[in-house]
């Protein structure tokens, strides 16, 4: 595995030469950098043509100025790279981090949403196929995929901004719509959960009456402007992740490993009551991920305590649950400081940019600012590629399940659980890794139109600008972060294929 490694960086090394030598060449010879200026009407004309000039080097040959960018970039062997400066004086590095951190931020969380719905939705369609839920997932998965993105993010910036904050100044729904929405919710889980008619019917109106006495409190408590869970319903939530984890991992009848999920979520709940005044507002990200990474230890101690002979399973259930817990308290401990962000900002999401400029806001209050612009066009990004995730998984879960191995696990009388989560759907993931692999690495690269429409200054932003005033250095900066980005990932998915399949490592 190592020298197979090593010989792929050799190889992609190779590549990204190549590659960042056509491109730069088809870069400088896109048109003309000093356009604008040349049609400038300002005094100082010719100052401002031989600054530019200057800026980008352009009385050299662009073989020249490929290789003053190309040491530029090989000082990051020694972690002082030099991008260079764009055609204005500014440093590209600068650039680069800014719009890289920017992209990142919208596109780890729009990525992980998509895999996890996206999955999820794909193997519940193949363990009932042909059925009214797969023909409507079908539906929406075509409709979603093919949507033209700059229409889709128009109607998110009318409905999901403009209308929102018309609506949220009052906070109030209206008893109709409470009605059709329960009556909505009903309908869809009725047709997840399935089943006899008689149980459909009776899931549609539990769910009817479950939503609508909740939204109805809502309203009675102003919750939507004041919104909090409190320690109890953080623990119900808990409890019911650690049920669901344990059913998944082991099933229920393994008591050890539900005890370790259980006592997990109880610990948490515990764990809120004694770090709570810290978390009102901490003094930076480090305390948060420090507590993070305490809830991992804690609960991987709880698992280990409780596991038994299912050790392993019970430590991994454990896991699961503290990190569900712990992002759980971390959203009950935001929503406690909406009111107040809502006192700073009354129309709480812009359609424009990726946070409020000059906003004065604490911690909590900046981190509902950024959260708020980051909703709309990450429920784009999540959509658009929810629909890949969930055909793929169909089509590579129905294709597995067929197969000889399923039919004699069945045959042995392994439960549907054990059959799907351990047998099928380890096998499905292998063609599902590839295609993860290089949408995320792809998303790296920015999504265009999308930053775009909602005005963030991101990768696809920089490599924008850049090719529209015939800029190499941000250009190339581009290049190499999408480039590493998709040698990385691809060698990640090759490693995975290793672990998912034994044979592969032979």
């Amino acid at each position: 595995m190592v020298r197979f490694i090593l010989r792929r960086i050799g190889i992609s090394f190779l590549v990204l030469l190549g590659a960042s030598l056509l491109l730069y060449f088809m870069v400088v010879h896109s048109g003309d950098p000093l356009e604008d200026l040349r049609e400038s009407n300002a005094k100082n004309r010719e100052q401002l043509i031989n600054a530019r000039i200057e800026f980008m080097d352009l009385n050299d040959p662009w073989w020249v100025r490929y290789w003053g960018w190309l040491t530029g970039v090989a000082k990051c062997f020694t972690l002082n790279c030099d991008f260079g400066v764009d055609r204005t004086g500014r440093d590209v590095g600068s650039l680069l981090t800014q719009a890289a951190g920017s992209t990142l931020r919208l596109v780890v969380l729009a990525t992980v949403l998509a895999i996890i719905i996206g999955i999820a939705l794909g193997i519940l369609t193949a363990i009932r196929q042909y059925s009214g839920f797969d023909y409507a997932v079908t539906f929406g998965a075509f409709l979603f995929f093919s949507l033209p993105v700059f229409w889709a993010a128009v109607l998110l910036k009318e409905y999901g901004a403009i209308k929102f904050n018309d609506w949220i100044a009052e906070g109030w729904v209206n008893p109709v719509t409470i009605l059709v929405v329960a009556a909505l919710l009903g309908f869809v889980v009725q047709a997840v959960i399935g089943g006899e008619t008689r149980r459909r019917l009776w899931t549609a109106l539990a769910t009817f009456g479950f939503v609508a006495v909740v939204m109805f409190v809502f309203n009675a408590t102003d919750w939507y402007r004041n919104p909090s869970m409190g320690p109890i319903v953080v623990l119900l939530f808990g409890a019911g992740a650690a049920v669901l984890v344990t059913s998944l991992v082991t099933g229920l009848a393994n008591r050890r490993v539900l005890y370790a999920a259980l006592t997990t979520a109880v610990v948490a709940v515990i764990s809120y009551f004694i770090v709570g005044g810290a978390l009102a507002e901490p003094s930076g990200w480090w305390l948060i991920v420090g507590l993070f990474a305490v809830a991992i230890v804690v609960s991987l101690a709880i698992g280990y305590a409780w596991g038994g002979y299912s050790r392993r399973q019970a430590m991994f259930a454990s896991a699961v649950t503290g990190v569900i817990m712990s992002v759980i308290i971390f959203a009950d401990v935001a929503m406690t400081h909406v009111p107040t962000f809502l006192e700073l900002k009354p129309r709480p999401i812009s359609t424009i940019g990726s946070e409020t400029p000059n906003f004065t806001g604490g911690f909590w209050e900046s981190f509902l600012d950024q959260g708020a612009q980051i909703i709309l066009p990450t429920i784009l990004l999540t959509l658009i590629s929810v629909a890949s995730y969930s055909r793929y998984t169909r089509s590579s879960m129905l294709e597995v399940m067929g197969q000889d191995y399923v039919r004699t696990a069945r045959s042995k009388g392994l439960s549907e659980r054990a059959v799907i989560t351990k047998h099928a759907f380890r096998n499905a993931l292998i063609p599902i890794t590839t295609i993860v692999a290089f949408d995320f690495a792809g998303l790296i690269g920015g999504a265009v139109i999308t930053e775009t429409v909602f005005g963030w200054k991101g990768m696809g932003e920089l490599f924008r600008t850049g090719l529209d005033n015939v800029d190499p250095n941000p250009v190339m900066a581009f290049f190499l972060v999408t480039g590493i980005a998709a040698i990385v990932m691809n060698m990640v998915a090759d490693i995975a294929y290793a672990y998912l399949d034994p044979r592969i490592r032979r």
